[in-house]
């Protein structure tokens, strides 16, 4: 079935905001229809894709579903659905809208330290009261996953569906499993993380649904797409380092040296990591050469493409499964 690539991202807050900016520093610009309130866009500067303006846990859902091929979402709440394997692919982890989901305890459970700690209290509670201990939080799928690779089993979900972080002062639970940025919440409000309960460390991932009707043009949109935006995670990192060519057996010992460690040659010079700038520097003017001037690039495409090779093929292995 013909039709575009059909591309989600979040719709409003600070998440939005990081998402515009991380696509306009690729040079694509997200132009909304029908106003600031629309919930429908385009991509400028990627032909063949369809943009659809969603909250950040609708777009996990509509992956799930395979009603959008891409979205850009937190990992915590695309790790909510479950296992990942067979429905949703992450492609590219974004490094913003960081966040940790968390065991948090009251800080006068001086005790309590670790999820070991925790499952002795949740037996003496349960044995002491007749109650399973309580545990907030909206994140029921991931905490009853945590919890059994710990050994915690006396225990109780109390959902949550307001603020996680009061559910222990409101006398609403004992314990909470929340989403934090600093912990400067939890502790304002008398809770303090487990030493091992991080449960996971999200951020923001450019995801694709493997639930989704793919066809040829959608992939080639989504090739466009992750070119461009590995192009510009690879320059981010690296420069070319150019200098005058000397054409003797000393550069080109020297340059065989550099890309021996991990350097690319270029017609002008070569591209390293920026973390190996100063050595490879100091390399090339330690044989005689330079000066040298080390050159920025906007982008740096190359031959292969990792992400989607990678989609292309999760897509086809998810195919073949469901003709199976």
């Amino acid at each position: 079935m013909s039709g575009p690539l059909i591309v989600a991202v979040p719709s409003k807050g600070r998440l939005k905001e990081q998402v515009e900016a991380w696509l306009a520093d690729s040079g694509l610009t997200l132009q909304v229809s029908g106003g600031a309130r629309g919930y429908m866009a385009e991509l400028k500067g990627l032909a063949g894709a369809q943009i659809r303006l969603l909250s950040a846990g609708d777009i996990a859902e509509a992956l799930d579903a395979g009603e959008v091929h891409l979205g850009v979402t937190g990992e915590d709440l695309l790790r909510e659905h479950g296992e990942l394997d067979g429905r949703v692919l992450l492609l590219r982890a974004l490094g913003f809208g960081r966040a940790d989901l968390v065991v948090a305890a009251p800080k006068s459970w001086l005790d309590v330290e670790t999820m070991a700690d925790l499952e002795e209290v949740a037996h003496d509670y349960l044995a002491r009261t007749g109650r399973r201990m309580r545990v907030a939080t909206k994140y029921l799928v991931q905490t009853r996953a945590f919890f059994a690779r710990h050994g915690v089993a006396d225990y109780r979900i109390v959902e949550s569906g307001g603020a996680t972080e009061g559910a222990p002062a409101s006398g609403a639970a004992e314990l909470v499993v929340d989403i934090t940025t600093t912990g400067a919440t939890l502790q304002a409000n008398g809770l303090k993380t487990l030493a091992d309960g991080v449960i996971l460390k999200s951020q923001a991932q450019l995801a694709a649904s493997l639930r989704a009707a793919w066809n040829g043009d959608q992939l080639a949109a989504a090739e466009r797409l992750l070119r461009i935006v590995e192009a510009r995670a690879s320059a981010l990192k690296s420069a070319t380092l150019i200098w005058p060519a000397a054409g003797d057996a000393a550069e080109a010992a020297v340059v065989d040296q550099l890309v021996a460690a991990g350097a690319s040659r270029r017609p002008n010079g070569l591209l390293v990591e920026a973390q190996a700038i100063p050595a490879a520097a100091t390399a090339l003017t330690g044989a005689g050469l330079g000066p040298v001037t080390v050159a920025k690039p906007d982008f740096v495409f190359d031959v292969a493409c990792a992400s989607f090779e990678k989609l292309a093929n999760a897509v086809s292995g998810a195919a073949v499964k469901k003709t199976v």
